[in-house]
């Protein structure tokens, strides 16, 4: 059994530091930087040694950055273990049922015993704030408990602020427990404070634990708040006043799945003034969009066709691909479920599909050009040719942070992790595929189809991760990161 290195990247000088702003938005501004050379060798595992050949890294985005959140992605994630909380809470095992929102406890348990069987990540709205409230306050003081920074792009930043050249300005709402959890490099204005905090409550679930008749097939996490404020887009008016000041090179959207809390003309509103807002950025400024858990196929299909075509870039996972396919009936819209590791050439047929019918060509006015597509055992970068480069480092990079991260390691310790990643497997279930095997020397495969390029790498799975939640915010980050961006 061979063991290598996972391959680190050095920053060299940093000519000026890097500012943050909070918003839904993570906004980019010019930064000197030179180009990072890197030790890079992939690490091995149990089944096969993975070595890495690194490029130079580029860093697509050499800039001084503001992260723009909204209340949308400010919130306090309490994290614990989702079966001792239903038994805190006196549920007991039962039924299995999806529910698109939780209207009661019986609700609770039978959505997280569903995502727990199936081993899949889940987020849901609980309407009954009192219920909400009492169980949030049960979660919080349960022991072992943890509290930490919540919300996809406050999630995105408060990783970033760790690297001692980065300053961060929260502008948002923002209570004093997020306030204390935040990094130091987080600077809150007075104007985002206050009184009380958002709490999102992060059941997790380890591989093999058991609720009843239920077995969890891998980690992964189940969440629910009670979240108005932020669903409701709060901040938007503060980020929209602030672009002509802040002048940004990049910007990165989320969390507008929050909205699904509102009513149906609350939410269809605030997204067409969301829409205007996007439409206002200068085209010469990138856009990227994370997506997260979403239940309404109706507001789904409206992001697809009024927002994808003014971002150049989404980042996605397995559960989120498969739902915007049956949303908008592309293909493989018929597959109920996941079994399993999601199968590549299904994945493929679907992220070829969005750029190929959502995405920008010569003769759609549309600018999305690049999707980053991430699930437990391996990621997929895809790009329309010409538009993006350093595509092999951006998609290793971000395979590198899931490990990181989910073991709470500076770098991949070879022992607590393990491939879970076909081997083989072929580019598509529609058209003539290719087959691939993948090549210890060269993990990073590279395919094409009609002016399309996919950069496929395995994971290297946590045995037994410390902390399944931000992992996907973490992986476009670094994916982000390590991209560059040709101008146009």
């Amino acid at each position: 059994m061979s063991k290598a290195e996972c391959f680190s990247r050095e920053f060299q000088e940093i000519h000026m530091p890097l500012w943050f702003f909070f918003f839904i938005w993570l906004v980019v501004f010019p930064l000197s930087m030179r180009g990072a050379s890197s030790k890079c060798r992939w690490l091995g595992s149990d089944l096969i040694a993975l070595f890495l050949r690194c490029p130079e890294v580029r860093l697509g985005f050499p800039v001084c950055i503001f992260l723009l959140s909204s209340s949308v992605n400010a919130c306090v994630d309490v994290v614990l273990s989702g079966v001792k909380l239903l038994e805190a809470l006196g549920l007991e095992p039962g039924d299995r049922k999806n529910h698109a929102v939780l209207n009661s406890r019986q609700d609770l348990k039978e959505a997280f015993a569903h995502f727990m069987e199936k081993g899949a990540a889940a987020e849901r709205f609980f309407s009954d704030a009192e219920s909400f409230h009492h169980i949030a306050q049960t979660a919080s003081e349960y022991p072992g408990a943890q509290l930490y920074v919540g919300g996809n792009a406050a999630l995105i930043g408060q990783k970033l602020a760790t690297n001692p050249d980065l300053k961060i300005l929260l502008c948002g709402p923002v209570g004093p427990k997020l306030h204390e959890l935040l990094d130091d490099n987080v600077v809150v204005p007075p104007e985002s404070m206050q009184e009380r905090d958002e709490f999102h409550l992060i059941l997790e679930y380890q591989a093999g634990e058991e609720w009843g008749q239920v077995r969890a097939p891998n980690a992964n996490r189940f969440i629910f708040s009670h979240d108005l404020s932020n669903g409701a887009l709060n901040m938007l008016e503060v980020f929209v006043s602030s672009l002509d000041e802040f002048q940004p090179d990049l910007v990165v959207l989320s969390g507008l799945h929050m909205m699904e809390g509102q009513s149906k003309e609350m939410r269809q509103r605030r997204l067409m003034e969301a829409v205007a807002s996007i439409s206002d950025i200068p085209t010469d400024i990138p856009i990227h969009l994370e997506l997260a858990s979403m239940t309404d196929q109706d507001f789904m299909s409206n992001i697809i066709h009024q927002v994808f075509p003014l971002v150049n870039s989404i980042g996605l996972n397995e559960q989120e691909l498969l739902f915007l396919t049956q949303s908008a009936s592309g293909p493989h819209a018929a597959l109920a479920s996941w079994s399993g590791v999601p199968d590549v050439g299904v994945v493929s047929d679907i992220l070829f599909w969005i750029l190929k019918e959502h995405g920008k060509t010569a003769e759609r006015a549309s600018d999305l050009t690049r999707v980053h597509f991430h699930t437990l055992a391996y990621h997929i970068l895809v790009t329309v040719d010409g538009y993006w480069g350093n595509q092999v480092a951006a998609v290793a990079a971000g395979a590198r942070a899931a490990g990181t991260q989910a073991c709470a390691t500076e770098t991949i310790d070879t022992s607590k992790v393990f491939l879970k990643a076909p081997l083989e497997f072929v580019t598509s279930q529609i058209e003539a595929p290719s087959k691939i095997s993948l090549n210890p020397d060269e993990p990073v495969v590279h395919w094409h189809r009609e002016g399309i390029s996919f950069h496929f790498t395995p994971v290297l799975v946590c045995k037994d991760p410390v902390r399944t939640v931000g992992l996907g915010d973490a992986i476009s980050a670094e994916g982000l990161l390590y991209s560059e961006v040709y101008p146009q």
